[in-house]
């Protein structure tokens, strides 16, 4: 840098840059253009999804996965949609991070978990959706916030649902019945919208009454469960008892039966066998009448002790029942 006296300054040295090279510069535009031309015209769709592609900012196509060529400098845009993937929505929780032992967030979510049900009692209800893309051009254009108005829907049709059913069922046996209605309603919301979702599946992660009132809720169900085991045992006896008693009633009656039936073939058959002695003795009176009493005297004369024969001619029977009493041999 040099002084100049005159004008009392310093005269700066003047810095001379090299000619430009306008055909080099030319070149690397072309470059550039060309890798510009080349990454926006040429892209790939995965296996899983499906590109829709939008012309000046409006629907043309929809193309399948594969490579495939588009207007270049954003005259048409792709919106890639995974149509084979089954996405998850949580409700009254969140999966912070998932694996063996999955862990939770922190946080609460009693604005969508807390509900009513229909005998006016209080649940936590958590529940999760599954469901895929099966349209992505409604998905994509028909529904702005495809993703809140589906935790919207859920949530009311699982309000709805909880709402028509007691805390009893929604607890216990009612758990498939209401994640099946759930689905069925969200469904039906969805394709009124045009949302372009189908639900695969609503499954009921965890059903409980809030901490407030978990010790009561705790005691109604001690209650029940001793009332029904009451109930139970009771059912027990009365099924031991009374086939016991029943069976001892049809002994008794059979016992009964064979004992009248035993006393009725008896009574005949000696009602027969009287009818046969007496035709027999009608038949030859002096024969029969000899014959029975041989019979008796046969059973009759063993159990005697002292015997006496008698002559028929004889007079007096005193002295000789005297000899006998004094010991003589009869």
């Amino acid at each position: 840098m040099e002084y100049d006296p005159e004008m009392r300054v310093y005269n700066r040295p003047q810095i001379k840059f090299p000619p430009i090279d306008t055909k080099a510069w030319r070149w690397i535009a072309l470059g550039v253009l060309a890798i510009i031309f080349l990454t926006t015209t040429f892209y790939s769709v995965a296996t899983d999804e499906v590109g829709v592609v939008k012309r000046m900012g409006n629907y043309n196509r929809t193309v399948p996965s594969g490579l495939h060529v588009k207007l270049p400098f954003a005259l048409e845009k792709v919106h890639k949609v995974r149509v084979k993937h089954v996405f998850k929505q949580e409700f009254g929780f969140a999966t912070a991070r998932a694996g063996v032992r999955t862990t939770y967030r922190r946080g609460d979510f009693s604005a969508e978990s807390l509900m009513l049900t229909g005998d006016l009692n209080s649940a936590v209800v958590e529940w999760i959706v599954q469901y895929r893309i099966n349209d992505p051009v409604l998905y994509l254009f028909k529904v702005r916030g495809v993703e809140e108005t589906l935790r919207d829907v859920s949530e009311a049709a699982m309000r709805q649902v909880v709402g028509d059913r007691s805390v009893t069922e929604v607890l216990t046996i009612g758990r498939r019945e209401v994640a099946d209605e759930v689905a069925r309603l969200m469904q039906e919301l969805l394709n009124r919208y045009e949302a372009g979702i189908e639900i695969v599946t609503v499954n009921l992660k965890d059903v409980n009454p809030p901490d407030a009132v978990k010790p009561a809720f705790n005691e109604v169900n001690q209650a029940k469960q001793e009332r029904e085991r009451l109930i139970d045992e009771a059912w027990s006896e009365y099924n031991r008892a009374v086939p016991a008693a029943e069976g001892e009633a049809q002994r008794l009656i059979r016992d009964a039966e064979g004992y009248a039936l035993a006393r009725v073939n008896r009574a005949r058959g000696d009602a027969e066998r009287f009818v046969a002695v007496w035709k027999e003795y009608s038949r030859a009176r002096d024969v029969t009448k000899r014959r029975l009493y041989l019979e008796v005297m046969t059973e009759v004369i063993p159990g005697i002790e002292n015997k006496y024969i008698v002559d028929p001619e004889l007079r007096s029977l005193v002295p000789l029942l005297q000899l006998g009493a004094k010991g003589g041999q009869q």
